[in-house]
């Protein structure tokens, strides 16, 4: 007699809540590669370009005994343009962040003639060679330029000075800061800055309370971009600047002289120190960005 086979009913509560959870659970193959593949292009490549110069770098100041280190460190001269790097870099950041931010809210919020070809001019330091940026720079703000003459009859000295090493900075910074504020003000929901008016905001609390906390993220990064980018300018500076000793040196200045001097380990420690420090202040400033964003999203 044959037997038929009967199916076995599921179980209930057992088998078809499990393989319902692992149906849930199926990973579906993406388009794109696979974590791993990408991850290892993406180290290989930072090695290529960033880890492994760097550490050549480190690789080849550490040659250096610690009296040698602490005789380039303790010299006046390096000391100087450490200086000068750093407080002209901030100060030319400083100045873009509250310049940058009113001209990505002058693009943003108002219409003219001429919108877009003054869009298209923030973003020339971007293009232009920084050797063309300084040569032009030193020919409007010496004192035979157009504005420099000027400037000098109120005793406002711009070319071969600590002043015109911040404006060489400060142009070269600018589309920084546009660039980054300028998306995140496009998005912004002016129904928003409606209802705080319909409240009776008026318009110092709308920027302040409602328009500034949502540009301090972005603000933040912009400012921070145009520091480290200043940090390491040279090409716009060194004509402007007029490389006076112990006056207007900035450390790309020292370390190409060292360069040009077969001082290869002096100039690979300034370098050394100058990424050291530049990391430090970047790492602070994006731990601030990160905090005030925080406290903005917590408000």
């Amino acid at each position: 007699m044959n037997q038929s086979t009967v199916p076995a009913a599921p179980i209930r509560g057992g088998a078809a809540p499990a393989e319902a959870a692992a149906g849930k659970r199926r990973r579906y193959p993406s388009v794109i590669p696979g974590f791993g593949l990408t991850l290892g292009y993406t180290v290989m490549y930072l090695s290529l370009v960033v880890l492994i110069p760097l550490s050549a770098t480190f690789l080849k100041a550490s040659h250096l005994h610690w009296s040698e280190l602490v005789a380039i460190f303790t010299d006046r001269q390096v000391l100087l343009a450490f200086r000068l790097s750093f407080l002209a870099s901030a100060e030319g950041a400083l100045i873009n962040g509250v310049f940058g931010l009113l001209a990505a809210w002058v693009l943003v919020r108002y219409e003219f003639p001429g919108r877009g070809l003054l869009d298209s001019m923030v973003d020339l330091p971007f293009a232009l060679p920084t050797a063309v940026a300084g040569i032009s720079l030193c020919a409007v703000y010496s004192s035979t330029g157009w504005i420099g003459s000027r400037l000098e009859t109120i005793g406002i000295h711009v070319a071969y000075t600590p002043l015109g090493i911040t404006l060489a900075l400060t142009f070269i910074g600018l589309p920084f800061v546009v660039r980054t504020v300028q998306p995140v003000l496009e998005d912004l929901d002016k129904e928003v800055e409606e209802a705080a008016t319909s409240l009776g905001a008026n318009r110092w609390q709308i920027f302040s309370k409602v328009i500034l906390p949502a540009l301090r993220p972005s603000l933040f990064t912009g400012i921070s971009l145009a520091f480290a980018r200043s940090l390491g300018e040279y090409g716009s500076v060194i004509f402007i600047s007029g490389n006076m000793p112990m006056k207007t040196e900035i450390v790309p200045l020292i370390i190409v002289s060292k360069l040009e001097q077969y001082d290869y380990a002096g100039a690979t420690a300034i370098a050394c120190a100058m990424l050291i420090l530049s990391f430090a202040l970047l790492l602070a400033i994006n731990l601030l960005q990160r905090w005030s964003s925080h406290r903005a999203k917590t408000r």
